[in-house]
């Protein structure tokens, strides 16, 4: 087993940590944020749907620290042609949160 494979199931310890939590984000914070004018948890709206997000990404243990880097700095061309404005405003630590939470299935 390769030192790399060796640390997938941290990675995913210290998410499944994360969303559990007691400062977890939740529908408020992504509302405060703006997301949910483009994303809901099951339905694709402007952009995919949280829980697209979640299952194109599970497994993956660079997903947080992409999907954070993601919101925060905001991209096109994983979902399709529209852009997705960057968060600079949403704290590291709020961007982290919403990102446990989508990967999560933003339950």
């Amino acid at each position: 087993m390769s030192t790399r494979t060796a640390r997938a199931p941290l990675a995913l310890a210290a998410l499944v940590t994360a969303l559990a939590a007691p400062s977890q984000a939740n529908p408020s914070l992504a509302s405060k944020a703006g997301c949910l004018g483009c994303h809901a948890a099951a339905t694709r709206l402007v952009g995919p749907a949280y829980r697209e997000v979640a299952e194109r990404y599970r497994g993956d243990p660079q997903a947080l620290l992409m999907l954070t880097q993601r919101i925060r700095e905001g991209g096109s061309g994983k979902w399709g042609d529209m852009a997705m404005p960057p968060q600079t405003k949403l704290s590291e630590a709020d961007a982290k949160r919403l990102a446990a939470w989508i990967l999560g299935g933003a339950r």
